[in-house]
């Protein structure tokens, strides 16, 4: 089968053949019909976290295509089925985070296209109990970005604990930021976005945000405290040590501050603020495979559409160029079929 595959951190993506994956017992053999891209595969190429990718590896977590092949341990799954495979790759299923309904935090997950290879290539074998089924009524190109760029947005708004009508502030409208203002929307909040540029900010406008604030222009802590006293919840998407501290001074007095972008800087926290305020502040990592059920139903329903650009397989370097140069609006997907 034809895949994307990197031998060394850094260095360039070769497209060529390799062995079609074996299908034990417990996976399910999926025909990739489409991959989205994620600025986390950039990461895994390159070496940048802490916990190192295999390599070599084919990269890619938002795999989408159909079952060709199902282990004889799947009796949930049928040959057909129009499935994904996302980051949580595998967990173990019996420590007390699976147990306790948080398995992204499971110390034994794989992850796909970090830990095994992913969906960069014809074909990908996937944990048939992990693989989340896709909705009818959405294409394979619309579906693969919410298999982790929507499920980790929606995962993120669940956790800040806002209600209908309270206010939550979304730093970043890009990749995840749209998304993450469309689902807001979707559940019921009030919007406030952050981010810079006439294009973004009127984009977001139109997915529904009340209100749009440019961080070049003015301080976006005051003027969220300024137009509502602070958001009842943030999330911040973005990469920056400054977008951090101003997700942070934007809370009001017993909200939260949910992180979600990785920046390689430490983020300084007020201790005395924050027990004073009863603010709190969280990590939110992807999502389950109940929160990726939930987050697809809403775009099946029509509520969420990720802005996507169509590309292929081959252009997969010049795409990581233009990821490093941030010239990427939206989502990219590959069309695989």
């Amino acid at each position: 089968m034809k895949a994307a595959v990197i031998n060394e951190f850094k260095g360039p993506l070769v497209i060529k053949d390799v062995p079609l994956p074996e299908v034990k017992a417990h996976d399910v053999l999926v025909k990739v019909q489409a991959c989205g891209v994620c600025h986390t595969d950039l990461h895994a190429c390159h070496g940048d976290w802490p916990v190192k990718p295999k390599m070599p590896l084919v990269p890619g977590h938002e795999g989408v295509g159909e079952i060709v092949a199902v282990g004889s341990e799947i009796h949930h799954l049928s040959l057909g089925d129009r499935v994904g495979v996302p980051w949580l790759y595998s967990a173990c299923g019996h420590c007390d985070y699976c147990l306790d309904g948080q398995e992204t935090l499971c110390m034994e997950q794989h992850n796909a296209g970090y830990s095994v290879d992913g969906g960069y290539a014809e074909f990908c074998l996937a944990h048939g109990d992990y693989v989340v089924k896709i909705p009818d009524n959405i294409s394979y190109i619309d579906a693969a970005p919410l298999f982790c760029a929507g499920v980790t947005t929606y995962k993120a708004l669940k956790v800040t604990g806002v209600k209908p009508g309270q206010w939550v502030a979304i730093i970043g409208a890009g990749g995840l930021g749209h998304l993450a203002i469309q689902y807001a929307v979707a559940m019921g909040m009030n919007v406030i976005a952050i981010d810079t540029g006439a294009e973004k900010l009127a984009l977001a406008k139109e997915l529904g945000a009340t209100h749009c604030i440019d961080f070049m222009k003015q301080s976006p802590s005051e003027a969220v405290q300024a137009l509502v006293g602070g958001v009842h919840g943030v999330v911040c998407t973005a990469v920056s040590k400054s977008a951090f501290e101003e997700a942070y001074k934007s809370v009001r007095r017993g909200g939260a501050c949910v992180l979600v972008g990785l920046p390689p800087d430490e983020m300084p926290v007020p201790i005395f603020d924050t027990v004073l305020n009863g603010v709190k502040i969280i990590g939110s990592i992807v999502g389950t495979r109940k929160d990726l059920q939930e987050c697809l139903q809403f775009a099946a329903e029509g509520k969420v559409k990720a802005i996507i650009e169509v590309k292929h397989l081959e252009d997969i370097n010049d795409i990581f160029a233009d990821m490093e140069k941030g010239e990427i609006n939206g989502r990219i997907v590959m069309d695989m079929s």
